[in-house]
């Protein structure tokens, strides 16, 4: 990332809308600004499937979920923020399972960079997929967004939800009820 570019660019904002950044309280905020960035975008050039080369040979072929996994990333059409908890669920085949917190780790890596909510559930089961070949994956994302918040709708607690599912959990009918019976039992706590 350009530090130095996105400086200069929240200075040009500041002046647009008619704040004048060298005043007191505004002095240190493009470097501010060029500090939060760098953290809030981090998933920018990074793969996040690259986290689930690591495996584990287990006998267990029974569902794996991580729920309530927090996530923040910022709307690519507002760039305003949103935030929320991403349930995952995968079932291994012939065992092959992977560190726990790998999963978090992805939802972190794609929801770091700007996004629309749907896209980014649909990365995050396309690569638990792609690289652990499980018998499917679903993931299942709940968020707020401050674009529908503090503008737009001004709808303020109207949360969205997105699923994604894979293999397995799109064609057998019990299997996705009991994922989704323990999302819905997790999500409540």
């Amino acid at each position: 990332m350009d530090e130095q570019m996105i400086k200069e660019s929240v200075r040009m904002f500041l002046t647009a809308i008619g704040e004048d950044p060298n005043r007191e309280g505004l002095l240190e905020t493009p470097g501010r600004i060029a500090k939060m960035v760098k953290e809030v975008f981090s998933g920018m050039n990074t793969d996040p499937r690259e986290l689930l080369e690591r495996t584990f040979d287990e006998d267990h072929e029974e569902m794996v979920l991580v729920s309530n996994i927090p996530l923040y990333s910022f709307c690519e059409h507002h760039l305003l923020p949103f935030f929320g908890k991403a349930h995952v669920a995968y079932i291994p085949r012939k065992g092959k399972v992977t560190g726990i917190s790998k999963l978090a780790r992805v939802v972190d890596g794609y929801s770091r960079r700007p996004q629309i909510q749907e896209r980014l559930t649909g990365q995050i089961a396309d690569a638990v997929m792609g690289k652990l070949n499980p018998y499917g994956v679903m993931v299942v994302i709940e968020a707020e967004h401050m674009c529908m918040t503090i503008r737009g709708a001004n709808k303020p607690g109207a949360r969205t939800t997105t699923s994604a599912t894979r293999g397995i959990f799109r064609t057998e009918t019990p299997t996705r009820m009991e994922a989704l019976s323990l999302i819905k039992k997790e999500s409540a706590q």
